[in-house]
């Protein structure tokens, strides 16, 4: 294919600084003020209340328009197959939890509903999510442990656990962790904080899902091995987990071992034959349900507790529960926990939203999607819900089946609410173990993402470095700590770049108006006489002193040391003129003793100390500092600027500014860079405008002539 022919472009017009662009494009000096705001805001009109009205609950706008010819058969088998998801991946995340399956059922089903109303988002399926769970577990196993429910046994003479009110209170905390948790999200997205999500990366994201995941692992040995290992919270408390099922891994249930091993292995296996015949079944197989109905079945047959020991799930009450104000005395000691949810939780949502979203063309409203998710999570907390988000498993199988709506998630709202009602307690034989399997073959996926790391590394090892931090800092904090741990070292990862930028001379591509770093061109000229300095970073408090050094170090200026022999210089001239004063003062007075015949210059003798006319031939004339990367100064950035036209002014060297935004000028204005003497003038729309003003004014650069670029 032939090098298409770029067009050539010549453009002559008057070298243009600040002042004058402002003068041509009329900038304009009016503000709104904050009372202006705030009326604005505040005004109601029937347009923007239906408009309020609709944005709040979007429902409203979409379902009378709902296309059933199109969507309905699509909706409907979609939501069926997602129904039988929520099934073993809400009892499965209820362990994780750390409550009754049933609560997994419920968890499954209010938060839906109330999504189906407040949410945006077409695609992403909501409901119980691993991590979440985990999280969730942490605090009600830290409020609620073991040892506040011990009792002595008179017939045993042993100490045994009140299951009945441990699970209780267990379910009060969860519940109370809930609602916070939708608490926070609600208020975030009333006073439009959805942008919060942008501190979480991507690489944070599923850096810190691998650890959960985790996390998750390990939670769910005990039901594995069928071992009883004590609690641990806080710090390292994952390591401490480890180390204890390594000690007790001798006391193993054989018969827990044996159903677990099966039933991973099978599921591994039919997820591969679901793989493989993805393409030729209308519906992927839905082996998990198959894998808890063939478990119950052996289980209830074989009598699994009774011969071998084997935990199973237990009662599973049918039927739905009052609604339950959460207590209020616990919200104190679950409100950071809370706080950690609601933005993991909603991190992970709006980036699986915002994914089918673009997929399929529409609009994800981020600050909605926060009140949707803390009305589902606030209003299933009175329900005794526990937090939920959305799932990339079930998520992939809405869409694969043809979910087009949220009609889907309302539908597999309405499966669940069968199950619980009436099917539930045919699961009560089911053994913990398959349970714990679904979960290991769920979190397939999130272990793949360690291939990140090899990725990351060709792409951009700062990634990686934040990737990696936050595994490690999520695994030795937990998911709560380390979530907050994982942010701090994100930014701080930012700040370190803004202190470490790279600092370049640019020169100019020949016969173009075009400047690139000296360094990384060959055919790139230096302007005689002129340095031109550029930061790939802004200039603010934290590297204001750097870009000062930089500057002297890329012009080869010793700004201190030329300044200090100036000043010596300078010192050195003013006492000879006062010697030289004292010695005419003296000749003065010999003359008129000699009959008042004058002296001759050669009588005098005087010493006279001549500054250096010419400068140094080795320093710029010019130093123009091209300020287009930096969006914002700071006081310190500005004085810096100041610092350095005043420096540089001393030893003769002029110092123009080029490229600076809108708001740049903003801040130098009103951080008092300009007075009489420093304006408007000096600032320069272009780095070429600039070089062509020095160009053109060698003998005097602070009058400027009327001069027309042409390039």
């Amino acid at each position: 294919m032939a090098e298409r022919r770029r067009p050539g472009y010549s453009i002559y017009r008057e070298i243009l600084d600040e002042e004058a662009v402002d003068v041509i494009a009329q900038k304009s000096e009016s503000k709104t003020s904050l009372c202006e705001k705030v009326k604005k805001s505040v005004r109601c009109s029937g347009p923007r209340a239906k408009r309020c009205l609709l944005e709040t609950i979007p429902i409203l706008s979409w379902l009378p328009r709902y296309p059933i010819r199109e969507n309905a058969l699509g909706d409907l088998i979609s939501g069926i197959s997602v129904g039988v998801m929520h099934l073993p991946q809400g009892m499965a995340y209820a362990l994780l939890a750390s409550v009754s399956p049933v609560f997994g059922l419920y968890s499954s089903f209010y938060p839906i509903l109330v999504y189906f109303i407040f949410g945006t988002s077409k695609h992403i399926s909501i409901g119980t999510y691993a991590v979440m769970s985990v999280m969730i577990g942490g605090v009600t196993e830290r409020l609620a442990p073991d040892s506040d429910f011990m009792n002595w046994d008179n017939v045993t003479n042993s100490s045994i656990i009140d299951t009945v009110s441990r699970d209780a209170q267990r379910v009060k905390v969860a519940a109370a962790v809930t609602f916070m948790s939708g608490l926070f999200q609600i208020l975030l997205g009333l006073v439009k904080f959805g942008f919060v999500v942008t501190y979480l990366s991507e690489p944070l994201v599923r850096g810190y899902t691998t650890a959960a995941a985790i996390h998750v692992i390990v939670s769910q040995l005990k039901y594995t091995f069928g071992i009883n290992p004590k609690r641990h919270s806080g710090p390292f408390s994952l390591i401490y987990t480890i180390l204890e099922v390594c000690y007790l891994v001798p006391q193993t249930n054989i018969g827990t071992l044996v159903v677990s091993i099966v039933t991973i292995i099978c599921l591994i296996l039919a997820k591969e034959l679901n793989a493989y015949l993805q393409k030729k079944l209308p519906v992927p197989i839905p082996v998990e349900l198959i894998a808890i109905i063939i478990a119950t079945v052996v289980s209830w047959q074989v009598n699994l507790e009774q011969k071998y020991g084997v935990d199973i799930v237990g009662v599973i009450p049918s039927g739905l529960q009052a609604p339950v104000f959460p207590e209020a005395s616990l919200f104190g000691q679950v409100i950071g926990d809370a706080f950690a949810l609601s933005v993991v939780g909603y991190g992970i949502l709006i980036s699986l939203g915002r994914i089918f979203a673009l997929k399929y063309g529409y609009r994800v409203d981020s600050n909605q999607e926060l009140i949707a998710l803390g009305l589902s999570n606030s209003i299933g907390g009175i329900f005794q819900c526990f937090a939920i988000s959305c799932s990339m498993s079930r998520t992939m199988v809405q869409e694969s089946t043809g979910g087009k709506t949220q009609v889907a998630g309302a539908l597999s709202a309405v499966v669940i609410l069968f199950i619980t009602l009436w099917i539930g307690s045919l699961f009560e034989d089911l053994p913990k173990a398959v349970l714990a399997a679904i979960i290991y073959v769920n979190l397939h996926g999130m272990m793949k993402q360690f291939m990140d790391i090899p990725a990351l590394w060709k792409k951009n090892r700062v990634d990686m470095l934040v990737w990696v931090g936050t595994l490690i800092l999520t695994i030795l904090f937990n998911p709560d700590m380390g979530l907050a741990a994982s942010i701090g070292f994100a930014m701080l990862t930012v700040i370190f770049r803004t202190q470490l930028p790279k600092y370049s001379l640019l020169g100019q591509v020949p016969d173009t108006d075009i400047y690139r770093p000296l360094e990384d061109y060959t055919q790139v000229k230096q302007v005689p006489g002129i340095f031109i300095f550029r930061s790939s970073a802004t200039i603010y408090f934290a590297n204001a002193e750097m870009y000062q050094d930089a500057l002297g170090k890329k012009c080869g200026v010793d700004i201190t040391k030329l300044l200090s022999a100036k000043k010596k210089l300078e010192a050195k001239r003013k006492r000879h003129e006062k010697e030289e004063a004292k010695k005419a003062k003296k000749a003065k007075k010999n003359a008129d003793d000699m009959n008042g015949e004058p002296e001759t210059a050669s009588q005098k003798n005087i010493a006279v100390i001549e500054m250096e006319p010419n400068p140094d031939p080795s320093l710029p004339r010019v130093v123009i500092l091209d300020l287009s990367p930096v969006n914002f100064l700071d006081t310190v950035g500005v004085k810096a600027l100041c610092n350095i036209r005043r420096d540089y002014g001393e030893i003769g060297i002029e110092v123009f500014l080029a490229g600076c935004q809108t708001g740049v000028v903003d801040n130098l204005q009103s951080s008092g860079f300009f007075n009489d003497k420093v304006t408007k003038s000096c600032l320069f729309t272009t780095i070429h405008d600039a070089v062509l003003f020095c160009q053109s004014t060698r003998t005097d650069c602070q009058d400027k002539e009327t001069t027309m670029t042409h390039f």
